[in-house]
């Protein structure tokens, strides 16, 4: 028997705002909220725990009061699947992401930060 990979908790200072641009990122919809608690996920799958087999995991947004110190010991990577790489960025810029250096180099993946900081990137050749 093994686990199944169903939900991936951020910590953030807007739930709210933070839930709604990781929204239009992955075409997510809200599936529950409450008072410093947002929980997104794919409106193809629901439920996904309840599933057998894997599922495109839930983001849950959780309000805690300090602020991100440091780089990202975990991040998200995305894969633009109706776009090239380079039109993708520029829509996640159009929606809050900014473009940072996390000491990266010259590779073939672009890292974005979401509008709260956190480091994500978007890869290029890699579709689902």
């Amino acid at each position: 028997m093994a686990s199944k990979f169903t939900e991936l908790a951020i910590d953030c200072a807007d739930p709210h705002s933070l839930a709604r641009f990781w929204c239009s990122v992955l075409d997510y919809e809200v599936q529950d909220e409450d008072e410093g608690l947002v929980i997104i996920g794919s409106p193809l799958a629901p439920e996904g725990k309840h599933r057998p087999g894997p599922v495109p995991p839930t983001l849950t947004f959780a309000h805690v009061p300090e602020g991100k110190t440091i780089k990202n010991r975990l991040h998200l990577d995305v894969n633009p699947t109706d776009r090239n790489q380079e039109d993708e960025v520029r829509r996640l810029l159009e929606l809050g992401a900014r473009r940072v250096d996390v000491g990266q180099g010259d590779e073939s993946w672009v890292v974005l930060a979401d509008p709260e900081g956190n480091e994500f990137c978007v890869l290029a050749g890699r579709f689902p």
